[in-house]
């Protein structure tokens, strides 16, 4: 008898434990009530199993029963919490900053999903035991919470997102691109949406098409594709460089129309090697835009090193362009670069004007354009007030990509910068 008494105790303990763990059910959002609840469900069930161990079934079985039941409601809670820890770990796992935190975050998800689904195989265990039917309730949804929990898993997606929503970084394509070219990362394609078909044919020009998968949730986040490229320059950084143009450029002639467009726009231009100035003007960290001050000390710097400044990207902040520049901002609206070859016949546009007009570089603030040249070989110079996080990875890697952060000095190195390059040395500096 004294053994009943000492597991009813107990029980009473386990039922008043589970159901504080319950009441906070609507507060759970609020910071450190979730670690809360999971423990308060962990002890009510180390509780009601202490209670199990020191009753005798058979003289016992209304206590027995009674811990039973209490167990299997504990167990459902505990599925379910893991439930939610699975969905709200594996959002952070998809976004995790590198490749080898998103596998980790991706094994921690596997973890607790086994707690699911141990706690929803316990719970089944007890309730047939119980053979209640409020027991069995509680059992099933049990083994709903860890079917899901397991459903997230199934649905995690290895490829990288080609983004073909005009809203997305153009820069974006060029990273998988080259992540897929170089390492052979999966890719999926936005479907549906107003540069899909070109970007399919940018891949599929590119060889790339046995690496696209049919689109669906859960991919790995693109923030780790710049550290991908990266790791691949600095393995062998003129071999990454030729594969990249390879399949970029491709080896068909540079389009006609595209000779056309870039020879007219240069027509007139001042003599001498040229220089692309990128301008920057778009509505996503609009503290990074180019400022017009900032582009007429750019261009001058470019004019005093011998070089003609090529305006490329943006509408430019100011409607007069600063003396001595070729004006090309917005091409990338033209037809001719929107069209089905759009990324193609962009990279045939900087590749023509290297041949043809002595392109030796380029600069500006960091912005989706410069990405695609950079990868295959164009001398880079992006402006930032502080180190890029993500393409920081790539100076040191790239060949020719340097990042200069604004402060004392750093228009002499951009000055220093552009007489190299005019002078013909395309090395970084020591």
């Amino acid at each position: 008898m004294a053994e009943t008494s000492d597991a009813r105790a107990l029980l009473r303990q386990a039922a008043a434990v589970l159901d504080q763990a319950l009441a906070r059910r609507s507060t759970l959002h609020v910071p450190g009530m979730r670690d809360r609840h999971r423990a308060e469900i962990a002890q009510a069930i180390e509780l009601a199993q202490r209670a199990l161990a020191v009753v005798d079934a058979d003289r016992a079985g209304g206590t027995v029963a009674t811990a039973r039941a209490t167990l299997v409601k504990a167990y459902a809670a505990r599925a379910r919490d893991a439930r939610h820890g699975v969905g709200q770990l594996s959002l952070g796992a998809q976004r995790a900053p590198t490749r080898d935190d998103c596998d980790d975050g991706w094994r921690r998800v596997e973890d607790i999903v086994g707690v699911a689904e141990a706690a929803a195989a316990e719970a089944a265990r007890l309730a047939l035991l119980l053979d209640d039917p409020a027991a069995s309730d509680l059992a099933r949804a049990a083994d709903a919470a860890a079917q899901d929990a397991r459903r997230i898993v199934r649905e995690r997606n290895h490829a990288y997102t080609f983004h073909a929503d005009p809203g997305f970084s153009f820069g974006e394509g060029w990273y998988l691109a080259a992540a897929a070219v170089l390492t052979g990362v999966a890719i999926q394609i936005e479907p549906d949406k107003p540069q899909t078909s070109q970007a399919q044919r940018f891949v599929r020009d590119a060889g790339l098409d046995p690496l696209v998968q049919p689109y669906r949730s859960r991919p790995r986040a693109n923030k780790h594709l710049p550290d991908i490229v990266a790791a691949a320059f600095r393995a062998d950084p003129n071999a990454a460089q030729r594969r990249l143009r390879a399949a970029f450029l491709g080896d068909e002639p540079i389009a006609r129309a595209v000779v056309e467009w870039a020879d007219g726009k240069l027509a007139g231009a001042a003599a001498g090697k040229t220089v692309l100035l990128w301008v920057r003007r778009g509505t996503h960290h609009p503290g990074r835009n180019t400022t017009h001050a900032e582009l007429v000390e750019l261009a001058g710097r470019a004019r005093d090193a011998g070089l003609v400044p090529v305006l490329v990207g943006d509408a430019l902040p100011n409607a007069e362009p600063p003396a001595g520049t070729v004006d090309c901002t917005l091409f990338w609206k033209d037809p001719l670069f929107q069209g089905p070859d759009m990324r193609r016949a962009q990279l045939q546009l900087f590749e023509h004007l290297r041949r043809a007009h002595g392109l030796v570089g380029q600069l500006g603030v960091t912005t989706a354009g410069m990405d695609g040249p950079a990868l295959m070989g164009l001398p880079t110079m992006y402006l930032t007030d502080a180190p890029n996080v993500r393409l920081g990875a790539w100076v040191g890697a790239v060949p020719g990509y340097l990042e200069i952060v604004r402060g004392d000095g750093h228009l002499d190195t951009v000055s220093r910068t552009l007489r190299r390059w005019a002078a013909g040395e395309t090395s970084d500096p020591a």
